[in-house]
């Protein structure tokens, strides 16, 4: 396969960028269906006038369906999809990319799909939809997985499915989150994901950040205490990383911490602690859940993070961070391989 399509990119390199762009055509539309042709432009690099062109094609050849709704994919579609799924892996040479960034980061696993999140959303979809086929993988009966919040989580609740291999598994959150944007909270992510998997969950009801006094009177409630211990000893945890600064004023953080974060050269936030370009951590936020400290004694960590604005934060988590599987996207894997070579 390799060989075949080194021949094509040498003798019509025209035929590949064509594949790439009728498979990222099919994609928006599996994802956001019924679409117009002047959304498709929009989540596209393309011009009204070219996507005309192409759905035309595509319509032509049975793949896509055109309605007074929008278009949307047959079966023929999505089945073609799935079958040009390893093809487009080859072809984008994200085989070699992962192991080079497993060996750059020293991390045991790597998945990279196609695309720039920072670009599309929908990447961050397949990105979820990447992290929901490994658990499939690794998911055992009676699992407890530890969600944190963020907007990469959210997309992979959006896509997550049953996960027919277990039985009475357990969402929780990592942390705790009141406070920020209700959608994008790990007690939100962890009922959302329960539900799509039909499974169960429990939620953590403190604030995140929390003051000390709060703190320590918080970890004394039985109903706290026991969910605590839930999280601290989850089978699997998932959670994203997000960039320092970005992070710290989506929190509403005081000015002078933000200094502080500044001043420290902080890259990249998780689970409440901030991270210089060494991995250093610079800051830490007060928070009841999840201490990078438990994440040792913990067989899977699956960490999910993409975009090219992503790559110098996830270089920072991964010179210390525990995680034994990077989920990410293309754009931020040649970013991070780009900073190495430096």
């Amino acid at each position: 396969m390799k060989a075949l399509i080194d021949l094509q990119k040498v003798l019509i390199p025209d035929l590949l960028e064509v594949m790439r762009t009728r498979y990222s055509l099919l994609h928006s539309v599996n994802l956001y269906q019924p679409i117009g042709r002047r959304g498709l432009a929009e989540s596209s690099a393309l011009t009204e006038r070219q996507v005309r062109s192409e759905i035309d094609f595509l319509h032509e050849q049975g793949l896509l369906e055109v309605t007074t709704k929008g278009m949307l994919i047959t079966e023929q579609g999505k089945m073609l999809l799935d079958q040009l799924a390893q093809v487009m892996n080859e072809i984008t040479e994200l085989s070699v990319l992962e192991k080079e960034i497993k060996e750059t980061l020293q991390v045991e696993n790597v998945v990279i799909v196609p695309g720039n999140s920072d670009e599309h959303e929908w990447i961050k979809q397949e990105m979820g939809k990447a992290c929901v086929a490994y658990l499939k993988q690794i998911i055992r009966r009676n699992s407890t997985i530890a969600v944190t919040g963020g907007t990469t989580m959210a997309s992979i609740a959006s896509v997550m499915t049953p996960l027919e291999k277990a039985s009475n598994y357990l969402f929780v959150p990592a942390r705790g989150g009141i406070g920020e944007e209700v959608e994008n909270q790990a007690n939100t992510i962890a009922s959302q994901m329960s539900r799509k998997a039909q499974g169960n969950y429990r939620l953590l009801y403190v604030p995140d950040p929390i003051s000390e006094t709060s703190y320590q009177n918080m970890i004394k409630e039985p109903s706290v205490i026991e969910i605590l211990e839930l999280i601290r000893n989850a089978d699997i945890v998932l959670h994203g990383i997000g960039d320092a600064i970005t992070m710290a004023k989506r929190r509403k953080t005081p000015d002078e911490v933000i200094q502080h974060l500044v001043e420290k050269k902080a890259v990249s936030e998780a689970f409440g602690y901030y991270f210089d370009q060494e991995g250093n951590v610079v800051h830490k936020v007060r928070t009841v859940g999840l201490q990078l400290e438990d994440l040792e004694k913990m067989d899977n960590v699956i960490t999910v993070a993409g975009g090219q604005s992503k790559a110098k934060a996830i270089q920072s988590y991964f010179k210390h961070g525990k995680s034994t599987m990077l989920i990410t996207d293309e754009a931020a894997a040649h970013q991070i391989l780009r900073d190495a070579s430096l």
